[in-house]
């Protein structure tokens, strides 16, 4: 017989999830958490559904200096790739401007039971919780691909990943300067299925 009690509900998280919202990062401060709270919201991150145990992810944090260097870096290579020049700036500025932001980078294994796009899944898992553990905790946080998530040129120069590995996400964390307006959310009634039999 089981000893396990049934969880106990939880409205404030429920009403959290219910009502997060990213913030971007024009409406980030130039604060960021300091090593102690950083090293909490990364545990919290790191408890996602990971099948086999693999930890197919890892994290790389940026501090303020790291951040100008991929800011120049993506000049550099938005230059080469002759990327749109608005497109190409705001880039430029997202990184250049952050005093922190966290590299989840995606590092597949290879397992014959767990496909890698389990393997992304859970990486993507890993982004989500750690922008709401952010937002949880007081923060602003956002969490950012693009293509500085997939070139390789920009993956080895600047963060000097693996072959195999990508970037998740990018996870913008700092204090909040402004709150963003909700924006329209997807009608659930429309996107549901139910299966009665």
């Amino acid at each position: 017989m089981s000893d396990a009690k049934p969880l106990s509900p939880n409205p404030a998280a429920l009403d959290f999830l219910l009502t997060r919202r990213s913030r971007p990062p024009r409406m980030l401060g130039s604060m960021a958490p300091d090593p102690e709270t950083l090293q909490t919201l990364l545990r919290a991150a790191a408890r996602v559904p990971d099948h086999g145990k693999l930890e197919p992810w890892r994290f790389i944090v940026l501090h303020a200096p790291a951040c100008q260097r991929l800011a120049r870096l993506t000049e550099t290579r938005g230059a080469e790739l002759a990327l749109d020049a608005d497109r190409l700036q705001k880039a430029i500025a997202g990184f250049a401007e952050a005093p922190l932001i966290v590299a989840v980078v995606a590092s597949p294994k290879h397992h014959p039971m767990v496909p890698e796009i389990e393997q992304y899944a859970s990486a993507a898992a890993v982004c989500l919780t750690l922008v709401n553990a952010s937002l949880a905790a007081g923060w602003g946080a956002v969490w950012l691909t693009g293509w500085r998530a997939t070139d390789r040129p920009f993956l080895t120069q600047g963060l000097e990943l693996f072959p195999h590995e990508t970037v998740a996400g990018y996870i913008h964390i700092a204090d909040e300067a402004r709150m963003p307006p909700d924006r329209p959310r997807p009608d659930v009634d429309a996107l549901t299925t139910w299966v009665t039999e």
